[in-house]
């Protein structure tokens, strides 16, 4: 069964999921990687969720301020073994509500274009492909979306 626990950016097993999904990253990045690492530091994400399933952490993902009605999903990370089984999907869900229940009203992310699961997982969340934000403005291997929160 799993379990979705509301937690901060001091999580331990949030913090070891970070560090596999940063050498994940590392991979798949190439070279690019320390760009978009820069951008991935933890200081300001306050609002994480660890999902556990049978006692075992098995994903996360986390959101930060971006904007005063606006937050940015980051550190979205299934382990390998888990995955395909609707975790992060899962944890996708409780972050908007989440984000909603503290009076934000939409949801921002970036992934990279070789990050077709990613891209899938936001596509059926119906997040909608926006204009490159912020620091990816121009930057031809990310891929942003939006998503706005409850009725509109």
């Amino acid at each position: 069964m799993l379990n979705l626990v509301r937690t901060d950016s001091k999580n331990p097993d949030f913090l070891k999921m970070v560090k596999e999904l940063d050498e994940t990253l590392k991979l798949t990045d190439g070279d690019d990687h320390e760009f978009y690492n820069q951008f991935n530091s933890l200081d300001r994400v306050k609002n994480v969720i660890v999902a556990y399933d049978g006692g075992l952490a098995v994903a996360c993902g986390a959101f930060r301020e971006y904007g005063p009605k606006s937050v940015e999903i980051k550190r979205m990370y299934t382990k390998p073994i888990h995955r395909k089984k609707g975790y992060a999907s899962a944890i996708l869900e409780a972050l908007e509500n989440w984000a909603h229940e503290i009076g934000y009203t939409k949801c921002i992310l970036e992934t990279g274009i070789f990050q077709p699961p990613a891209i899938a997982l936001y596509k059926r969340r119906k997040y909608d492909i926006i204009p490159n934000y912020g620091q990816y403005s121009g930057i031809g291997g990310s891929m942003c979306f939006l998503k706005y929160l409850g009725p509109q």
